[in-house]
């Protein structure tokens, strides 16, 4: 027997179980804003390709983070 994936899963309005929570927002970047990043510090964005990814100077390198930018923070 096979399982479907949780994500095509829907909520019924009966169902004694509360819904899943909404997932949240992709935080949006602009050229030039300062970020920090667990891993690599501080960081200014370079170029933004929308929802998609964002390219990061740090200093020593330039590193491609893609969304949804789980150890990010703008600053």
């Amino acid at each position: 027997m096979r399982s479907l994936p949780s994500a095509g899963r829907r909520h019924l309005p009966t169902s004694p179980f509360a819904p899943p929570p909404p997932a949240p927002p992709v935080e949006s970047f602009a050229v030039q804003d300062l970020v920090t990043h667990d891993k690599y510090g501080l960081g200014r964005v370079v170029t933004v390709e929308e929802g998609t990814a964002v390219l990061i100077d740090f200093g020593e390198r330039q590193v491609r983070i893609p969304a949804p930018y789980a150890k990010l923070t703008k600053l």
